[in-house]
């Protein structure tokens, strides 16, 4: 084969195991001491703990808050059949945070361009932060 053919060639598919194992695998995910719970499409739960991810003051740095989100966002979007993209994030802040924290990641609307995703961290039962985001499908 060319190395045109080869690029016009469709990946194979990508189970949803094989997903999350990629995800669990990748450098930043495993940098910051991320665990995912648990996922589907539309769907991610992810812990990471606060230990060495502090601020001056003691409390969880909201870098790490956001890449917690940000990596659940990931995950639930891109746990389906299609590969997505975030084209736009925000986090409120609503608690400081210092021990374990859990990102749910859920999907609340889709046109099948686009899919929106709310994401909200806990630290035990209290919110830490709500994240909103939209991933753009990428790929069939």
């Amino acid at each position: 084969m060319t190395g045109l053919q080869d690029r016009t060639k469709e990946p194979a598919p990508v189970s949803v195991e094989e997903r999350i194992s990629e995800f669990e695998e990748s450098g930043f995910g495993r940098l910051l001491g991320m665990h995912i719970t648990d996922a589907w499409d539309g769907y991610a739960r992810v812990e990471m703990d606060c230990d060495g991810k502090c601020n001056p003051h003691g409390v969880a740095h909201g870098g790490a808050i956001f890449a917690l989100a940000d990596h659940a966002f990931g995950i639930a979007s891109n746990c389906g059949t299609s590969h997505h993209t975030a084209v736009s994030v925000h986090i409120h802040y609503l608690a400081p945070a210092r021990g374990r924290l859990v990102a749910v990641a859920e999907r609340v609307a889709s046109n099948g361009t686009c899919g929106t995703y709310r994401v909200t961290v806990y630290e035990g039962e209290r919110t830490v932060a709500v994240f909103d985001g939209i991933a753009f499908r990428v790929s069939p």
